[in-house]
């Protein structure tokens, strides 16, 4: 790493230490990307996801929150046109909200703010086993069974695809998985199958670390809250946390100490020193104005 970015690295997380950085700005005009944290940040330059692909369909496909990061929204085409060449029996994968174009606040969502985020409805079948697509963000009862209210149609989790989904997304080299948000009872059914299955005890493993029930929202027993982590050329850019940063993942960049920040920051080649301002009296401007204090 050259000394430059060595000195901006350490100048962000110093800044974000102290709560200065939300988005980018004159002070910081490096941070691009993935800017922040994901229930504070913005983004720039997000990808968009097309409204439908091969084994995949927007939720919302006239809706203007689908873009993220351009590695998040690759992976989602590839695991999805993986799992339907797989098996063409496999129905399009439904996907909800990822963030607006520049990040921010959207409606409906505390996080979703830097193009890190992405809600992947279930995959469904019929009490048959027929496969369906995704009717909506249905909620899966601790036996796998889902009530349609709108219809009164029971389905069931296809735990069997969806499985096969989160071992795609573990494994696809485009991302690096911080999170799948989803219920407690959603998990312990993917697991179980997973393990009766034969699932390498490691993936597994690897499964059950980043699966998570949400404290501060919704359980998540409709859908899987897909976020992914920074890499470390986003962490230089400015992108920040979201939940920790696990073992297998690349290591980020080791923020400075005070003596090293200084030396670097010193290092740094002076700013261009900014030209005098005018007299307020000068040519050209308004005229002064007495104080309260002076005679008439």
């Amino acid at each position: 790493m050259s000394s430059s970015a060595r000195a901006r690295c350490a100048l962000f997380f110093t800044l974000a230490s102290t709560g200065c950085i939300s988005a980018p700005s004159p002070l910081v005009p490096g941070l691009a990307g993935a800017v922040g944290a994901p229930h504070s940040g913005v983004q720039t330059d997000g990808a968009e996801l097309p409204a439908l692909g091969p084994g995949f369909v927007r939720y919302r496909p006239k809706a203007p929150n689908h873009f993220g990061r351009a590695r998040l929204v690759k992976a989602l085409e590839t695991v999805s046109a993986e799992m339907t060449r797989d098996d063409p029996r496999t129905p399009p994968l439904v996907i909800g909200d990822l963030s607006a174009r520049a990040g921010g606040k959207i409606q409906g969502h505390q996080s979703h703010r830097t193009g890190r985020d992405v809600d992947l409805l279930f995959y469904y079948v019929t009490p048959r086993g027929a496969r369906v697509p995704a009717p909506g963000f249905i909620r899966v009862e601790s036996d796998g069974l889902a009530l349609v209210p709108d219809t009164g149609e029971l389905l069931r989790l296809d735990i069997e695809h969806e499985w096969r989904l989160v071992r795609a997304l573990l494994s696809s080299p485009d991302i690096g998985v911080q999170f799948l948000f989803v219920s407690r009872t959603v998990e312990a059914l993917l697991v179980d199958y997973a393990l009766a299955r034969g699932e390498p005890l490691e993936l597994v493993l690897h499964a059950e670390s980043v699966m998570l029930e949400p404290g501060d929202s919704m359980p998540h027993d409709d859908h899987i809250h897909l976020r992914i982590a920074c890499t470390a050329d986003e962490a230089l850019s400015g992108c920040m946390g979201g939940g920790p940063h696990w073992e297998w993942l690349a290591p980020l960049p080791t923020p400075a100490d005070d003596n090293t920040l200084l030396a670097l920051v010193a290092a740094e080649p002076p700013l261009e020193p900014l030209e005098a301002a005018a007299p307020f009296d000068a040519p050209g401007s308004l005229p002064a104005v007495a104080s309260d204090a002076a005679g008439p």
